[in-house]
């Protein structure tokens, strides 16, 4: 079994324009033209059997319309054996957070995506803190982007591994995701200052990029129950992905609980 838990889509009629301005300002080559039909062929080619898809909110009143959107998306794929399930987005400037992430939750939502560097805001934001207190409350998952974002090079880092352990210390949410094995090109501090912490990393925009020594000297240290398979997708490629953790020749039971089961367990779905 194989679980993608940080990919994204977007509307038909936004998403080749969307994934255009995203490729130039990162640079990236997109896998897939972002829509949902395009990440199903790349599931199947990979033969993903889920897809955890993360919106990203990068102003306030985008809320109604992108959960519009990712409500449709759940209730189509709720009988499909090859599931997309799709995360809601928040912004720490949304009015009424608390109400907000309730009205996710009564509706089969499991989690949120927030990302510090496209709504300008630091991780330690009150906004941010109140997200995690509520998701805390209302047993959702919170996975926000970490680490450098290749959009924003040479700006401040708003996710960095020193103000991820701060929100950690005040909400300790145990489902707290850090996208990017939990901060992009900041993998040493992550190292020193996150592993072992109470909270998931994914692996997301990764596997191409850490050193394989640095990848399992994280993985020892924060432990695999703790670790999910992740790609980014469109951004990167899902059977790349695959390969690149199946040639690292992991414990087949740590295999199985980064590719899977972590992710099964996180949202719910037993095995």
């Amino acid at each position: 079994m194989l679980i993608d838990f940080h990919t994204h889509i977007f509307p038909d009629k936004i998403a080749s324009a969307t994934i255009d301005a995203l490729a130039k300002r990162s640079n990236g080559t997109p896998w897939t033209d972002g829509t949902v039909e395009g990440l199903v062929k790349v599931m199947e080619r990979a033969n993903v059997d889920i897809c955890v898809t993360l919106p990203v909110l990068t102003k306030p009143t985008q809320f109604e319309s992108v959960t519009r959107f990712i409500l449709d998306v759940n209730e189509r794929f709720n009988d499909k054996p090859r599931k997309i399930i799709s995360f809601g987005g928040i912004h720490p400037e949304c009015e009424d957070i608390d109400g907000k992430m309730k009205f996710l939750k009564c509706h089969g939502v499991k989690g949120v995506k927030i990302h510090p560097d496209y709504q300008n805001t630091f991780i330690d934001n009150d906004g941010y803190l109140k997200i995690l207190e509520c998701a805390k409350e209302y047993d959702m998952i919170v996975v926000t982007h970490a680490g450098v974002d290749d959009g924003y090079i040479g700006e401040p880092v708003k996710c960095p591994p020193q103000l991820v352990k701060k929100v950690i210390d005040k909400v300790k949410h145990p489902k707290f995701v850090l996208g990017h094995y939990g901060g992009h090109s900041q993998w040493q501090e992550v190292y020193d200052i996150l592993a072992g912490e109470d909270v998931y990393f994914d692996t997301a925009f990764t596997l191409h990029d850490i050193d394989e020594k640095l990848f399992k000297k994280i993985l020892e240290k924060h432990g695999s129950d703790k670790i999910l398979f992740a790609t980014d997708c469109p951004w990167q490629d899902i059977e790349v992905y695959e390969k690149i953790i199946k040639s690292y020749n992991l414990n087949k039971e740590i295999e199985d609980k980064i590719t899977h089961k972590n992710a099964l367990k996180l949202l719910g779905l037993g095995e």
